[in-house]
């Protein structure tokens, strides 16, 4: 077999080589695109519970706030002042869980963000190995007719 056979199969071995591990690239990065959106499902389940927690706070101590009203003496049902007490923690709850509702949100939207970056760079890579390869054959067939 002589020299430039020899050449030309070496770059078309080239060019799979290249075509392959741009193959395995997009793979990872759809992968971890995945993984990402795996971990935007487990935030947002994070979040939930977070806020469940909250609530189950606030029942918890307005409870406890009652019941010591009630035993200081104090009408909870007429008592501006213990209502507005009361008012004012149920505005700080909503605050709060509005707080992780809104975190949960933008991390979601950032996370979305990063899937679909990582998915473009795996098919950015692809397409780039796939001209790669298309230049590696080029050169190999030039290479080839030179040599003859």
């Amino acid at each position: 077999m002589s020299l430039a056979v020899l050449s030309l199969a070496g770059s078309l071995f080239g060019a799979m080589g290249q075509v392959s591990a741009a193959r395995r690239q997009r793979e990872a990065a759809d992968l971890n695109a995945f993984q990402i959106k795996t971990d935007k499902v487990l935030n947002e389940v994070q979040a939930l519970q977070m806020s469940r927690a909250r609530r189950e706070e606030y029942e918890l101590a307005t409870s406890a706030n009652v019941a010591a009203f009630f035993a200081a003496g104090r009408d909870v049902g007429s008592d501006k002042s213990v209502q507005a007490f009361l008012e004012r923690q149920e505005s700080l709850v909503g605050d709060d869980i509005g707080r992780i509702v809104r975190q949960s949100s933008m991390e979601g939207m950032k996370a979305e963000m990063a899937a679909m970056a990582e998915r473009r760079r795996g098919r950015n890579i692809q397409t780039a190995s796939l001209f790669n390869a298309i230049g590696t054959i080029g050169q190999g067939i030039y290479q080839y007719n030179v040599s003859k």
